[in-house]
């Protein structure tokens, strides 16, 4: 399995595996929590999502990772770095089961993926592409100490979608 194995206090972020697909396929199912993620969709796009993913890992030497809660083992979301062909910029991204809100992963997680891209990857900058709606991502981007630096659009299929760019510098991440 390419990639890391990263440990939170509460979490396991590791690649992406085939066994992830019933939470991921659910959490893309669910209109609420698929709502800033492209929409909902069938378990057969949502399979296509987990093997991007996976692929990216093979391809780009990253990509986002699986985040289990090592309290149950159960797989709660996904986030990490992300670039796509056509990304605006060098992403670390979130997107969580809606039963893992409000716990405060996405934050938790994305550190030590901010973390690992700073010091594995040699970014000089992480962004975050968040809808100007999606109010408990700009939360979690604030935490983090990124600032909106202003709206972009993303490449297709997403290319009518206009979202705000929030970003900070390697500089910033560890003077904070």
């Amino acid at each position: 399995m390419p990639g890391p194995i990263l440990e939170t206090d509460r979490l396991l972020l590791r690649p992406p595996k085939a066994e992830d697909l019933d939470g991921w396929a659910e959490m893309m199912a669910d209109e609420e929590a698929a709502r800033f993620l492209g929409g909902a969709q069938p378990r057969e796009v949502a399979w296509r999502g987990l093997a991007s993913m996976a692929g990216s890992w093979a391809l780009m030497g990253f990509g986002m990772v699986s985040v289990v809660e090592k309290a149950s083992n159960k797989w709660v979301g996904r986030l990490g770095p992300w670039q796509p062909e056509g990304w605006p910029g060098t992403e670390v991204g979130w997107g969580l089961h809606r039963s893992a809100w409000g716990k405060g992963y996405a934050t938790e997680g994305s550190v030590a993926a901010i973390d690992w891209a700073f010091d594995n990857l040699g970014w000089d900058e992480v962004i975050h592409c968040i809808d100007k709606d999606n109010l408990g991502s700009i939360r979690v981007a604030e935490r983090l100490g990124s600032i909106r630096r202003g709206q972009t659009r993303l490449p297709p299929p997403y290319e009518t979608q206009s979202v705000d760019v929030w970003y900070q510098s390697r500089e910033q991440w560890r003077a904070r």
